[in-house]
């Protein structure tokens, strides 16, 4: 079937599929690096105690067959290798079936993470990285010309990202239409970068260009996605662009870097490269192809769906083995940050004169004098989740008292997620955690005091705790 290729494509086929790899190999290698103290057997939601309670058709997984700590991390460190071969090109050496079972294996891993991740892996970016992945299965290698219809697919998952986000914003918080939620955003996102204090200083008339832009780039430019080249490739070159001030501005763990991948693949390298003579697909894989095709268009009605309702969902997953999902972010803005600041003691008695030392994290908010860090496309989990417990005690209600006992045992696993631990030789004997108005200062207020950030005492977050009188939160 001369419809089903379109060779052309073989450059940003070539692209997409090492680009994809390499935010694979990032993926598995945070899950490697954190799973112990987030969920390993003696983590703070552990795998065993979830397994039990929800079953396969709910999860499914390979950790259902088998668990332990040791094999988790042989999956991770499985996953690191695949995708590292993939990165490589093994791909492009190997017959189509086996590059298949490459990208197949490597997709079945991840899923198994992700299903047994809970709150730590409730992330849009894991769905789209689960889907991206499905269809790559499919896309080939050099032993074929890339298939037309996925290609499409491919396509129609960064219009649902783009268009998803777009209706979202538009949909909920009320200063996207004023066009001034980036007078707070800035400053109030999850995991500020090192520029983001400037990116907030930036005159308020641009913040309302940056609105305005944004609103083009993902209402109205996604529907150039399926339009012939070059208008396709312009278009999913300005996602590019976005994307990439986007990844200057704040740290959304790989959601940025996937959605460049995925912009990659509808650009037309042909005028950089020659396509090589490539034989002609067999059988087997454009009949397969087909039939991926039109379970993923099925799979799609619910999605669809979401981007027309008035009630939209974002990040949502209507199958267990996120094949498609619903996208959208930041459908509401935080005008004012909080922060969780959890100290600890090592006197036996808690009184008025009682001195604390913080425990600070890696990249998110702490020593108001400490830049914040570029950690993107690495995703740290745990201080993603003490940004959204500052929003609400209900987001830490199933992991906070955990980890906070963790502390007070001096978990080795635990206190490797943090950046300093201010009790070397032995546990705390108390901890607690406090709230607190994080603000960036002005650049007076920088040049005097040399801190990046103001901050002021809101409220208590948890009493100080220990071991003998855990209360119940």
């Amino acid at each position: 079937m001369e419809w089903f290729t379109e060779p052309d494509y073989w450059l940003s086929r070539l692209v997409f599929q090492r680009a994809l790899a390499a935010v694979y190999l990032v993926a598995f290698l945070a899950a490697a690096l954190q799973f112990r103290a987030l969920i390993g057997s003696r983590g703070i939601l552990p795998v065993p105690a979830y397994l039990r309670r929800v079953p396969w058709r709910e999860s499914p997984t390979l950790f259902h067959l088998h668990y332990s700590d040791r094999f988790f991390a042989g999956c991770a460190w499985a996953g690191v290798l695949l995708a590292a071969a993939l990165v490589a090109g093994a791909a492009d050496r190997l017959p189509l079936w086996t590059a298949m079972l490459m990208w197949a294996v490597l997709w079945a891993l991840y899923l198994s993470v992700v299903n047994v991740g809970q709150t730590w892996y409730a992330f849009g970016w894991e769905s789209l990285l689960l889907e991206a992945g499905f269809l790559a299965v499919f896309l080939g290698n050099e032993r074929t010309a890339p298939p037309v219809l996925v290609l499409w697919l491919l396509r129609w998952v960064l219009f649902r990202v783009e268009f998803g986000a777009g209706l979202i914003k538009i949909r909920g918080d009320l200063c996207w239409r004023k066009l001034t939620c980036l007078d707070y955003h800035h400053e109030t996102q999850p995991m500020p970068g090192p520029l983001s204090w400037f990116f907030h200083h930036l005159p308020r008339p641009l913040h309302r260009v940056e609105v305005a832009a944004n609103h083009v780039t993902q209402l109205l430019v996604p529907v150039l996605l399926f339009t012939p080249q070059p208008v396709a490739g312009a278009a999913a070159g300005l996602m590019i662009l976005t994307q990439l001030w986007l990844v200057l501005s704040g740290n959304f763990a790989w959601l940025n870097w996937l959605t460049i991948v995925l912009a990659v693949s509808a650009i037309d390298f042909s005028p950089w490269g020659t396509a090589p003579d490539l034989p002609a697909s067999p059988l087997w894989y454009e009949v397969l192809v087909i039939a991926v095709t039109a379970l993923v268009l099925a799979l799609s009605y619910r999605p669809a769906r979401n981007l027309l309702s008035r009630r939209q969902a974002m990040n949502r997953s209507y199958d267990p083995l996120h094949l498609v999902n619903a996208y959208g972010a930041f459908g509401s803005i935080s005008r004012v940050r909080q922060e969780i600041v959890v100290e600890g003691t090592d006197e036996p008695v808690v009184h008025r004169g009682t001195v604390w030392r913080a425990y600070e994290f890696k990249g998110k908010p702490g020593d108001p004098r400490r830049l914040p860090r570029q950690f993107a496309p690495y995703h740290l989990r745990l201080d993603w989740m003490m940004w959204f417990a500052a929003l609400s005690p209900a987001y830490a209600y199933a992991w906070f008292d955990p980890f906070v006992e963790r502390l007070l045992t001096g978990d080795p696993a635990t206190l490797r997620l943090l950046r300093t631990n201010p009790f070397p030789d032995a546990p705390p004997t108390h901890v607690r955690a406090r709230v607190y108005r994080y603000r960036f200062t002005t650049w007076r207020e920088l040049r005097e005091t040399r801190a990046w950030w103001h901050r002021t005492l809101v409220r208590e977050f948890r009493p100080p705790m220990a071991l003998a009188r855990t209360a119940p939160y």
